[in-house]
């Protein structure tokens, strides 16, 4: 059966960050670093080779595929800083409206710069999304 591509590894987070070119795009990624970390309780991790990862929970399909991924993450891409929101956007429509500027797609939640959002409610998102992932995945 075929591992899940994006895995946990010991690549230096901080490193990862400072290297981020876009000088907002690197001060905003410290910005999210801190909330998880303290959303989560959770240490920092590199996850594939541009995913910071915090936590984990175990997964099976009914398929029997299984695995492993992060509670919450972020990434600094290129065309937007990605969150990685567990479980789903439909139970966070409420919240979605009142964060600002934003885009949605799977579970990512696309941020061009802290600036266009309401930090209390995305920090209520991640915190919303981490609980949620903890009680449908006791492994978590």
């Amino acid at each position: 059966m075929a591992q899940n591509k994006t895995q946990r590894n010991d690549g230096d987070v901080m490193a990862y960050l400072e290297s981020v070119a876009n000088k907002r795009r690197r001060e905003d990624s410290l910005v999210v670093l801190k909330m998880m970390e303290e959303v989560t309780g959770e240490p920092a991790e590199m996850w594939g080779t541009s995913i910071v990862g915090f936590g984990s929970y175990h997964y099976k399909y009914e398929s029997g595929r299984e695995g492993d991924f992060m509670l919450a993450g972020f990434a600094p891409r290129k065309q937007a800083l990605t969150l990685y929101i567990m479980g789903g956007h439909d139970r966070h429509e409420e919240l979605y409206a009142k964060l600002g500027k934003h885009r949605t797609g799977s579970s990512c939640l696309y941020i061009n710069k802290l600036d266009d959002v309401d930090l209390d409610v995305l920090r209520e998102i991640v915190s919303e999304s981490v609980a949620h992932m903890r009680r449908t995945h006791p492994t978590a």
